[in-house]
């Protein structure tokens, strides 16, 4: 009971729904239905073969909305930061993946994400109110950066089902962080996508919009639960979830299962290789082909096998010249079936088709993965077990190969140990981008109790506590090999650091997301001259007071189209004093072996012959290093200019 009289709008509305279910849609009447259902004109406007919703013009509003965001390197709480390339990237996804679109468009191998299901229960990022005026809708959020504009964050909430909206919402959400990561995907990559019956339809629906109906590869059947759910209140247990594949070409493949080749050998020494009997018997009547109806003579013993009812699977032909190439095996007894060598040589492929039905580990696993790595504490619900991700990066990666692995819901980073323990399992070189929003864990949590305030802080701790697992591992091993070598063993096992060798990349970098080091121009704010005035004494300096030099060459580098993982390496100007810690304030970052110049410390005649001398591709700098010198400004553009070297002043 809560105290109310009875709602008589809406007991009216749920009787009409009781009689006609087919007129509502997301708890609220479809007018046009029910013209259609119940009128005499009837015209469904714009008929059309189209996935549509409220809000889906919305969507598109904030896809294309540019962001000016960058992202913050955070090297202390990251491991092995200047060697290792992956990448945990903390902040609303949305944004994160428009500012990775320049530097990682079309390198993605394999995306895989967990997003939201959409139960009712879950809270997600999704636009809303359009129509209101910004001011309004700033003040009724009531959640700013520093320079009064919104952050994201501030619209992370629930989505009910008592929501008129609620399949709208959801698809708001989803259609803009699909649509960038197609962008960043290789033309052979491959997207997987968790989800269940709460919206596989409209996710299906959607992808084929976003990537095609042509790229559906498969809708794997995840078998998630062992045992049946006896709470059910309809009889039925959902014991599955769904994982949808998209590719982005026609390059992009799965590998498939592998062969079971232990059923090839060569007891007869053949000299062609391994073997293994093969049925050569057909599938058609002797009507359909007449003929594949033959009996078959052994030339050596004369025996003469009758044809089966099906017939066999070659011509007369084809088959003497398998006869002739002794690839015909004949049983000693006339009622035998005489089979086919095949050759392991011949196959064309190790591998076979994978199969949809996934069911070779379940949800509990997950859950007792990650309590092993938290001392049997209980941090996260429902984490994917790492055994199913391996499954499927072995599916969407070649493993030996630079492969980037993005996902965008990160969670409790399960990617991430499935990524750094299959690469110590096979030899892989497989590198991950994950990306999770700081959102907040409750406080009554367990985890928030132990320390971990935000989803990200338990997604970072588990990398690091992977990495430490995977580390002890490798010590052990090179222990055993070194053969009882005391001396030897007791160095290793003294290491404190994690270490980053060629051959397994221990470690990840840690970004956030974060407002632009720079001033950003905001012409729709200048209503006045005076306002005018004001921006333009401000964008004297286009760098903002609290901006680091780290900070602003990633943003640089990310803004050029660089990878954050790309070589930085810091050269000191010619004739500069170093500092007792061996670094010098004056000089430039050389990125990927000079593909690009950033120079923020300085600006003389010896710096710019000095970076001219290193042939770069590009140069970046700081319109302030010229102040109070226009003349070497000028000489410094026509010196890049006749060099070829493309350069920039910020």
């Amino acid at each position: 009971m809560d105290g109310k009289s009875l709602d008589i709008k809406q007991d009216r509305l749920q009787r009409l729904k009781g009689l006609f279910p087919e007129l509502f849609s997301e708890n609220q009447i479809d007018w046009e239905k029910l013209k259609a259902a119940f009128g005499n004109d009837i015209n469904f406007a714009n008929e059309r073969y189209v996935l549509n919703w409220a809000g889906k013009a919305d969507a598109f509003k904030i896809l294309q909305q540019p962001t000016t965001a960058t992202l913050k390197p955070a090297p202390e709480e990251s491991v092995n930061f200047d060697t290792s390339e992956n990448l945990f990237i903390e902040g609303e996804n949305l944004e994160v993946l428009k500012i990775l679109q320049k530097a990682y468009y079309n390198k993605v191998k394999c995306i895989i994400i967990d997003p939201p299901y959409n139960t009712g229960s879950d809270s997600f990022i999704y636009p809303d109110r359009f129509s209101e005026k910004k001011e309004d809708y700033l003040k009724r959020i009531g959640d700013k950066d520093e320079e009064g504009f919104l952050m994201k964050e501030g619209l992370f909430r629930k989505n009910s089902k008592d929501s008129g909206h609620f399949h709208s919402n959801w698809l708001s959400m989803i259609y803009p962080r699909l649509f960038l990561a197609k962008n960043l995907l290789r033309d052979d990559g491959v997207i997987f996508v968790h989800i269940d019956d709460n919206e596989v339809h409209n996710l299906r629906l959607i992808m084929n919009e976003i990537f095609g109906e042509e790229n559906f590869v498969a809708s794997f059947i995840w078998k998630r639960r062992q045992n049946v759910d006896s709470r059910s209140k309809n009889g039925a247990s959902v014991d599955h979830e769904y994982l949808l594949c998209y590719r982005k070409t026609d390059k992009g493949l799965i590998r498939g299962a592998e062969k079971d080749l232990t059923k090839y050998s060569n007891p007869d020494n053949d000299l062609r290789g391994n073997w293994m009997s093969a049925d050569m018997t057909g599938l058609a009547t002797p009507d359909q082909r007449p003929n594949l109806h033959y009996d078959l003579e052994d030339p050596k013993t004369g025996i003469v096998y009758k044809c089966p009812s099906t017939g066999w699977r070659y011509e007369p032909k084809r088959m003497k010249e398998l006869i002739q190439n002794n690839e015909v095996i004949f049983p000693s007894r006339p009622d035998g079936r005489p089979r086919r060598k095949k050759f392991q040589n011949d196959l064309e492929s190790d591998f076979t088709g994978f199969s949809t039905i996934l069911e070779t580990v379940f949800n509990t696993q997950g859950t007792r993965e990650l309590r092993a790595l938290f001392e049997e504490k209980e941090y996260f619900d429902f984490p994917k077990p790492k055994e199913l991700l391996q499954q499927i990066l072995e599916q969407g990666t070649a493993g030996d190969q630079h492969d980037i692995i993005l996902d965008f819901f990160t969670g409790s980073a399960t990617t991430a140990q499935a990524v750094l323990e299959l690469n110590k399992k096979d030899g892989g070189n497989r590198k991950f981008i994950l990306v999770q929003m700081p959102e907040q864990c409750d406080e009554n949590s367990e985890a928030y109790k132990a320390g971990y305030k935000t989803i990200a802080d338990i997604g970072k701790e588990r990398i690091r506590r992977v990495i430490g697992k995977i580390d002890k591992e490798v010590i052990a091993s090179e222990a055993k090999q070194s053969q009882g070598n005391l001396l030897e063993t007791t160095k290793i096992a003294s290491s404190q650091t994690p270490r980053n060798d060629n051959s397994l990349d221990l470690g990840f970098k840690i970004f956030k997301l974060s407002p632009s080091n720079f001033k950003i121009w905001r012409s729709a704010e200048i209503d006045s001259e005076e306002k005018l005035v004001q921006q333009l004494d401000a964008f004297t300096n286009p760098i903002k007071p609290d901006a680091e030099k780290q900070n602003m060459l990633y943003e640089l580098m990310l803004k050029a189209g660089h990878e954050l993982t790309s070589s930085v390496q810091h050269v000191i100007a010619s004739g500069a004093k170093q500092s007792q810690k061996g670094n010098s304030s004056a000089g430039f970052y050389s990125i990927n072996n000079n593909e690009l110049i950033i120079a923020l410390d300085a600006m003389n005649e010896k710096l710019i012959d000095q970076i001219i001398a290193t042939k770069p591709q590009k140069v970046i700098t700081l319109d302030s290093l010229f102040t109070g010198n226009d003349q070497l400004k000028t000489n410094t553009v026509l010196q890049m200019r006749d060099a070829e070297v493309d350069f920039k002043t910020i």
